[in-house]
């Protein structure tokens, strides 16, 4: 039993797979364990119930035919006969991608492992296999069944993705100074979470924050922002506290925007923090910024970036984004890019070889980052004394 995080990007008006990214970065294990003469059964998830990406697995499953040599097949079924049926007639090497495993209405509860190894999912599969092998680096946050709930149950190991999304994350930890944490985005919650950790913990030697996450900080430092911004940052009133107190333990190490760029009359314009505020919503850090953020990441010996400095989906504020993926490209330390957003625009920029790793779960890194424990890696762990 493998699970792989193959939850992809999907055009609205086609319905098609956008970007199938993380369904290639899951070939590699799978093709080691078919070398092997395993019977590879895969379970996966695509976006979660009442949004309107959540899908089948079965375009999912064709991509994947396409990145591995062995046989892929696709069965619309999760724990049911026909997925059971499936599994029993598999062949050495060959590949079933069983569908959507959040079509099963328990996976998605938060439970410990030994908790999810009496639900219907393990229960009815855990018999059918041998192994557990855990690639799903993006999921790895989340205490679900198809994460844990195995590990009590069968001989488990992490798989070749997983395995070299930790080997980056104990690179970072581990990393030469000077270390540049780049912040940036809208998750305004996680986003201050991880600024804070990285502050109090000394992790960080310089965090560079824009984003929306930039702007809460600026108000919070006094900064008269504009009517339109501060009105999109009301929705996060009760962080207000909590940004104050970053701005306050960050002198020194926490660096915010000198200058932003604004949408005039749907025009980019730019203005110096002194000049706030601004008619139009701030949608990108400023060309100052953008040079002494680039400055920071060239002489550093560790890079992290997680978050765009802006609304990069429109391309005249997306400048800053891609200077600071371009200063990580030029940079000669260790560079990681928290996938996701920013994990889009380096590869739109052509620079997946000029980074040193951009992961596959930006929000599993981000936890991690925070000084979370990963549900996955210590289920991992568990099963380990179990089993050895």
């Amino acid at each position: 039993m493998l699970r792989v995080d193959i939850n992809s990007p999907i055009d609205p008006k086609t319905g098609t797979i956008l970007d199938d990214t993380r369904i290639r970065k899951c070939a590699p294990t799978i093709e080691e364990l078919c070398e092997m003469g395993a019977k590879v059964v895969v379970l996966a998830h695509q976006s979660r119930p009442g949004k309107d990406d959540f899908t089948s697995l079965e375009m999912h499953a064709r991509l994947l035919d396409k990145y591995v040599e062995a046989n892929v097949t696709f069965v619309d079924d999760v724990l049911g006969p026909s997925a059971r049926e499936a599994i029993k007639e598999l062949g050495r090497g060959e590949v079933l991608v069983l569908d959507n495993v959040r079509l099963y209405s328990e996976e998605q509860i938060n439970a410990p492992p030994k908790v999810h190894a009496k639900s219907f999912l393990v229960r009815k599969l855990s018999p059918l296999c041998d192994y557990f092998v855990n690639d799903a680096f993006g999921a790895a946050h989340r205490s679900h069944a198809s994460i844990v709930g195995f590990t009590s149950v069968l001989p488990s190991a992490m798989g070749r993705l997983m395995e070299k999304e930790m080997e980056a994350l104990s690179k970072i930890e581990r990393g030469e100074r000077p270390r540049t944490f780049v912040v940036g985005g809208a998750k305004i919650d996680t986003k201050l979470r991880l600024v804070e950790h990285l502050l109090l913990s000394g992790k960080a030697d310089r965090v560079l924050v824009g984003g929306l996450v930039g702007l809460l900080l600026l108000k919070a430092k006094g900064v008269k922002l504009g009517e339109k911004t501060e009105k999109t940052l009301k929705k996060f009133a009760q962080y207000e506290a909590q940004a104050k107190r970053i701005v306050e333990i960050g002198k020194g190490r926490l660096y915010l925007p000198s200058d932003i760029a604004y949408d005039d009359e749907g025009k980019r314009a730019e203005a110096l923090i002194e000049e706030l505020p601004v008619d139009g919503p701030i949608l990108d850090i400023g060309i100052n910024t953008m040079a002494l953020f680039s400055k920071f990441i060239e002489g550093s010996a560790t890079v992290v970036a997680n978050g765009p400095m802006g609304v990069f989906e429109r391309w005249e504020f997306s400048t800053g984004t891609n200077e600071i993926l371009m200063a990580m490209a030029r940079c000669d330390g260790y560079t990681v890019i928290g996938g996701g957003e920013l994990g889009t625009a380096a590869s739109f920029l052509g620079l997946e070889g000029e980074v040193d790793h951009i992961s596959t779960g930006g929000g599993a890194m981000l936890a991690y980052l925070s000084g979370d424990k990963l549900p996955a890696i210590e289920a991992l762990r568990e099963s380990a004394k179990l089993f050895g």
